[in-house]
């Protein structure tokens, strides 16, 4: 099913366009269908979570699991309540093993 299971992952260090210099990206796992979502530096769980559901929720609904690293963003407990909310699977890659969330980091590669 598209868009069900997703990898989310961020490139940071962009030279600022905008006042934006992060890109949140987001591949769908299943079509390899890429949203790039530009945010500007510092940001938290609570403006990810709003660029989330404005670009991503608001158009393909609700995933039912979601890859990503360990960012801090993710592992806040506002995002985990978020996801909790919402019946969303929020899947950790390991540390130190970027393989496991290869296709968004292919899309980062992009960039």
């Amino acid at each position: 099913m598209v868009w069900a299971d997703i990898g989310l992952d961020f490139v940071e260090a962009l030279p600022k366009v905008g006042g934006k210099s992060v890109i949140l990206t987001v591949v769908d796992r299943f079509s390899k269908y890429c949203h790039f979502i530009p945010l500007a530096h510092p940001y938290t769980a609570e403006t990810v979570a709003q660029a989330f559901f404005s670009d991503i929720v608001r158009l393909h609904g609700i995933p039912q699991s979601m890859v990503s690293d360990r960012d801090p963003v993710f592992t806040s407990k506002f995002w985990s309540e978020l996801m909790r909310l919402s019946a969303a699977k929020l899947h950790m890659t390991s540390a130190f093993h970027p393989q496991s969330d290869g296709q968004t980091e292919a899309a980062n590669k992009v960039i």
